[in-house]
């Protein structure tokens, strides 16, 4: 833990990203009021809205069906993950022309490091990052640049000025800069946060920043309380390398799939696109979770276990006895379905089996190697030309990899 004296750390944060996107790949969009949804349903949220949806009072989670009702001209656009990684990959490869990127912190994020003789020129370099990406992608994918002494006081400066903004927190100045927002313009400090503060007394920045590291630990109920008390106050805190924990998929069903059949037939869509996942990793589960919900977020969840495993028809086998107990627990109607692989072993740290030379073993192993082929097949020649059982299309759009917070896929994955 040190504390900077200079301005170490850029951040790029891309305005309205899905929605510029899709503005920017299709032009006749430019200037209208849109959004971007999942999949084609009247009771979906919208994932991502335009400035100029924004304008008219309309929010990120608005669900299609009241948008329409209030506003019938305006447009749904279904979400093209591909695409977006696409241009994600280009934006990357621009802003590390110009200055060293620390790291991506999500599809339309990036923290880049900037060396001491670069610091004294970090709103020139900001402002070079900008006309860089207007150039060479165009006008309509803007983005707000902050910088700051470290990775949380640039993303807030980033954040002062949006959209298309430019703006720098100098470490000399604090707190001056942090006093007038609210608690939950800090990244990390949602409504629950916030919430959990105000119990304790802590109701603006002034009182937040008057805490302790420790209290602020004790508050949180984690070490994540005591980073960000460091970083409010311009220190750099490194975070150590997150592990791999999990492989999963999730989609909410179309109305008329809300049955176990249906509930079944996408869970091994979304369990195989998962195992692909996970092998391409290198990784192999001993266990495999189910989650059905119904529409009050209620429903039912499972779980199987078993030593280190990676092809397709054992874990679908998995599957398949996790909703007969879903059946026998009389689970008839279900929302949405979740698939996760976890507890996870390196392939190469898999013992084998003693009993290797068994017929049940050796059958295991022919299986693991067709779920390989079978992967190779279908990255070359198509995502679904091979498959173990039965395929179906999920009805509503867009089924395929989708982009999360903390992960882009893989080109692989789509």
């Amino acid at each position: 833990m040190r504390k900077p004296t200079g301005l170490e750390r850029l951040y790029v944060d891309f305005d309205s990203f899905f929605a510029s996107a899709e503005q920017h790949l299709q032009p006749h969009l430019r200037g209208k009021p849109m959004g971007v949804i999942p999949v084609d349903s009247e009771h979906t949220g919208l994932i991502a809205v335009s400035r100029e949806a924004k304008a008219l009072g309309i929010k990120r989670g608005a669900v299609v069906r009241d948008v329409r009702r209030e506003f019938p001209g305006f447009i749904f656009v279904n979400a093209r993950h591909e695409r977006y990684v696409d241009l994600h990959r280009e934006i990357v490869r621009i802003i590390g022309d110009i200055v060293p990127i620390k790291a991506v912190c999500s599809i339309d994020e990036v923290v880049c490091a900037l060396l001491p003789s670069e610091q004294a020129e970090g709103l020139a370099l900001g402002q070079r990052v900008k006309d860089a990406i207007t150039t060479r992608i165009g006008p309509t994918l803007t983005c707000s640049v902050g910088l700051g002494p470290n990775d949380l006081l640039a993303k807030i400066a980033a954040e002062a000025n949006k959209p298309d903004g430019l703006a720098a927190i100098h470490p000399e100045d604090l707190p001056g800069p942090l006093l007038s927002l609210e608690l939950t313009d800090i990244p990390g400090i949602a409504r629950g946060n916030a919430a959990r503060l105000a119990r304790a007394g802590v109701t603006d920045m002034e009182g937040l920043l008057r805490l302790q590291p420790k209290e602020l630990r004790r508050l949180w109920g984690s070490v994540e309380g005591e980073r960000m008390w460091m970083g409010l106050h311009g220190y750099t805190v490194e975070r150590p390398e997150t592990q791999r924990r999990m492989f999963g998929h999730g989609r909410v069903l179309p109305a008329d799939w809300r049955h176990l059949g249906g509930a079944y037939a996408a869970a091994r869509v979304l369990l195989i696109k998962a195992s692909r996942r996970m092998r391409r990793a290198g990784f192999s589960a001993r266990a495999l979770a189910l989650w059905l919900t119904d529409k009050s977020s209620a429903g039912w969840y499972g779980e199987q276990h078993f030593s280190p495993t990676w092809d397709d028809p054992s874990l679908l086998a998995s599957l398949s006895r996790l909703f007969l107990h879903a059946e026998r627990e009389d689970m008839r109607r279900s929302r949405s379905v979740h698939v996760a692989l976890y507890d996870l072993v390196p392939m190469q740290d898999v013992e084998e089996d003693l009993f290797g030379y068994t017929a049940e073993a050796q059958l295991k192993r022919r299986m693991e190697y067709l779920s390989v082929i079978a992967d190779r097949l279908n990255t070359r020649h198509g995502q679904n030309l091979l498959h173990f059982g039965p395929w179906v299309d999920i009805p509503g759009g867009y089924a395929g990899a989708k982009i999360a917070f903390n992960r882009i896929p893989d080109a692989e994955d789509f």
